[in-house]
């Protein structure tokens, strides 16, 4: 049973077509690791990525705009089969506007999650905006829903679960994953 999110968080999310993931802080817990060739590892939860993976079952877009760009986050990103990624970005809110330009969507249809002052333009405009349980608190205060979780822990799965939720899909999707009953 996912998290019992309150009626008026479910309502202002209601209405979401596409979401942004910010990476770094989100979809993972932060820290960045380095080989001693030079290389760079992120750590990025199962659980997180599945819930990627429902959105778009449910008709939700997920989308990508990360201020970094490494071949870990590549691979991953096109495994889980994202499609809209925008790396390497810094001023996220132009990048954001595009996609939705490209996607046919308004930033009233939009939900975003981001951890970090590069990520409040795309918050502040987004029609749904949430944070992980550890974002800096300056963006904790500027969101709609901040995640029991903390990122790279699962903050991005309960932003998922309650963009399902919100839009009627999670218990279909759970129905579905579950299988036949006997």
């Amino acid at each position: 049973m996912p998290i019992d999110f309150q009626a008026e968080t479910l309502l202002a999310a209601q209405d979401v077509r596409v979401a942004f993931f910010d990476i770094d802080g989100v979809l993972t817990d932060g820290g960045v690791y380095f080989t001693e060739h030079g290389e760079t590892l992120k750590r990025f939860s199962i659980l997180d990525g599945y819930g990627l993976k429902l959105l778009r079952l449910a008709g939700i877009t997920p989308a990508v705009i990360t201020g970094r760009d490494s071949k870990p986050l590549r691979v991953r990103l096109e495994a889980l089969g994202i499609q809209h990624v925008r790396y390497g970005t810094e001023d996220k809110l132009p990048a954001a506007q595009a996609m939705l330009e490209e996607l046919g969507f308004s930033w009233l249809q939009a939900a975003a999650i981001g951890d970090d002052w590069p990520d409040l333009p795309v918050l502040a405009r987004a029609g749904f905006a949430a944070a992980p349980a550890n974002a800096h608190a300056e963006v904790r205060q500027a969101v709609n829903y901040v995640t029991r979780a903390r990122g790279g822990e699962g903050a991005a799965r309960e932003f998922c679960d309650l963009l399902l939720t919100a839009c009627g899909q999670y218990r279909r999707l759970l129905d579905a994953a579950r299988g036949p009953r006997q």
